[in-house]
C-alpha cells in the first residue's frame, strides 16, 4: 500500500465518511438480527434491548482499538495484522488467525441458517423442517457457484441488497412503534436476572462483529482521521439504536410463548401482527436478502482473510492463489465447513461459538493495542476496559451455558476450536517450517 498522495483529484475514487459508515452498518446489520432475536427474547425476556445495549457497549468499547490500530496500520490486513503487530509472530497469534477464521465459518453457518429458517417459513408447517436444510444448504452453495461465476456482479449488488434491508426494518420499526403495544412486557418485572442478562447478550454479540470491516477498507478511505471516528463510533452507536428498536417492537407485540413458538422467524411473525400478511412477508424478504448479502460478504471477507493469513506465513501458500482476481480457495473452505455445522449443530450453539470466538478475538485486539498504545498514541486505559468487559463477557457466557445441563456440551464445541486452531498451526509450522512476516508496508500519517 502507498501513502495517501495529497494531490488535487487523488481523493476522487476514495471512500468518504457516509460510504465507510455504511460498510460498517451494512457489515453489522446483516443475518444475525434476523437469526437470533427470538432466541434471545427467549433467554433475556423483557430484558432483551438491555441485552442488546450491553453488547453494543462492548462493541462500543472494543471499537476504540480499532480505531486506534487501524489509523495507524490502514490496510487490508485488519484484525490479522492487529494480532501480528501487538504479539509478534508467535504461536499464539497464528491460532488467534485460524480461530479468526473458524469463527467466520460460524458466521456463515448463521446466516444461512436464518435463511433456511425464512424461507421455510412459506411452506406448510409440517414440510419446513427439510425445507429449511434444504435451503439453508442451498444458498451457501449458490453463492459459492455465484462468487466463482460472477463476483464483480455479487459485489455490486451488496449496496442495493443493504438498501432494500434497512428500508424494510425502517418500516417495520416506524409501523411497530405507531402500533399499540403492549409496553408492560418490556418492565423491569419481566427481566431476567443481571448474570443471565449478561449472559444472554453475549449470546448475540455475533451481530456487532461487522465493524471490524472497516479495518479491511481502510486504505481506501479519505481523510481517515475524520472518517474512521464517525465510521467506527457512529456505526456501532446507529446499530445498538437499531437493534434496540428492533426487539422492543417483537416484545411489544408478541407474547414470550409467542416468540418460543416462532423463535427463528420471531422478526417476520412480530411484522404480520403489525402489518398482516404484507408485513410478513416484507420481513420475510429482507431476511432473505439480509442474510443471502451477509454470507456473500463473508465469503469475500473470508477468501481475502485466507489469502492474507497465507501471506504472513500462518497457512498454506496454496491460499495465495487467486482466480479473476479473488481468492476462492478460503472462500470453498470456509462453504464446506459452514454446510456442516449449519446443518448439524442446533442455533443457540452456533450462536454460542460465534460470539465466544470473536470475543476471544476481540479481546487480544484489545490487549495488542494496551501494548502498542504509545505507538498507536491510544490512551491504554480504555482498551484495558474493553479487554476486561469482553473477558467478563466472555466467562459469564461460558458459565451461563455450563449451567444448563441442555447446553453444557456446547462448551465443548468451544473448546474445540480453539484447541482445533493451536493444532493446525503447531502442526502447520513443524511440518513446513513457515515463518510469519509483518506486513511493513508505509502507514499514513
Amino acid at each position: 500500500m502507498t501513502e495517501t498522495n495529497s494531490e488535487p483529484g487523488n481523493n476522487e475514487s476514495k471512500l468518504g465518511a457516509l460510504s465507510t459508515l455504511s460498510i460498517g452498518i451494512g457489515g453489522m446489520v446483516g443475518g444475525g438480527i434476523f437469526a437470533v432475536t427470538g432466541l434471545t427474547i427467549q433467554v433475556t425476556r423483557g430484558g432483551a434491548p438491555i441485552a442488546f445495549l450491553i453488547a453494543g457497549i462492548v462493541a462500543l468499547l472494543t471499537s476504540y482499538s480499532y480505531l486506534k490500530l487501524t489509523l495507524r496500520f490502514p490496510g487490508e490486513g485488519g484484525t490479522v495484522d492487529f494480532l501480528n503487530r501487538g504479539f509478534g509472530s508467535g504461536i499464539v497469534t497464528g491460532s488467534a488467525n485460524i480461530l479468526l477464521v473458524m469463527s467466520y465459518v460460524v458466521l456463515v453457518a448463521v446466516y444461512a441458517y436464518a435463511f433456511g429458517s425464512y424461507g421455510a417459513s412459506f411452506f406448510p408447517e409440517a414440510d419446513r423442517p427439510f425445507w429449511s436444510h434444504v435451503l439453508t444448504s442451498g444458498v451457501i452453495v449458490g453463492l459459492v457457484i455465484l462468487n466463482i461465476l460472477a463476483s464483480n456482479l455479487v459485489i455490486r449488488s451488496e449496496n442495493a441488497f443493504n438498501a432494500i434491508k434497512m428500508l424494510l426494518l425502517t418500516v417495520f420499526i416506524v409501523a411497530g412503534l405507531l402500533t399499540p403495544m403492549d409496553w408492560t412486557r418490556l418492565s423491569p418485572d419481566n427481566f431476567v436476572a443481571a448474570p443471565s442478562l449478561i449472559a444472554g447478550a453475549m449470546l448475540i454479540f455475533l451481530n456487532y462483529e461487522g465493524f471490524e470491516l472497516i479495518a479491511n477498507a481502510s486504505k481506501d478511505v479519505a481523510n481517515p482521521k475524520r472518517t474512521l471516528p464517525i465510521a467506527y463510533i457512529g456505526g456501532v452507536l446507529v446499530v445498538i439504536a437499531i437493534y434496540m428498536l428492533i426487539v422492543i417492537v417483537v416484545v411489544g407485540h408478541l407474547s414470550f410463548g409467542e416468540v418460543a413458538k416462532d423463535s427463528d422467524t420471531a422478526l417476520s411473525v412480530a411484522a404480520e401482527d403489525v402489518m398482516g400478511r404484507t408485513g410478513f412477508i416484507a420481513i420475510a424478504v429482507a431476511a432473505l436478502l439480509a442474510t443471502s448479502s451477509a454470507i456473500n460478504a463473508t465469503f469475500f471477507s473470508t477468501g481475502k482473510l485466507a489469502y492474507i493469513i497465507a501471506k504472513t506465513g500462518e497457512l498454506p501458500t496454496e491460499l495465495e492463489r487467486s482466480f479473476r482476481s479473488q481468492h476462492f480457495e478460503g472462500t470453498l473452505i470456509t462453504a464446506a465447513l459452514a454446510l456442516v455445522v449449519a446443518n448439524l449443530v442446533p442455533l443457540e450453539a452456533i450462536a454460542t461459538m460465534g460470539s465466544a470466538g470473536f470475543l476471544l478475538i476481540f479481546m487480544m485486539v484489545n490487549i495488542a493495542n494496551i501494548r502498542l498504545a504509545r505507538e498507536t498514541n491510544s490512551h491504554a486505559w480504555l482498551s484495558g476496559l474493553a479487554a476486561l468487559s469482553t473477558a467478563i463477557a466472555l466467562i459469564l457466557l461460558c458459565i451461563k451455558v455450563d449451567e444448563n445441563p441442555a447446553t453444557r456440551n456446547h462448551l465443548w464445541i468451544l473448546v474445540g476450536m480453539i484447541v482445533g486452531s493451536f493444532a493446525i498451526e503447531i502442526v502447520y509450522r513443524k511440518f513446513t517450517g513457515r515463518q510469519v512476516q509483518l506486513n511493513e508496508e508505509k502507514v499514513r500519517t
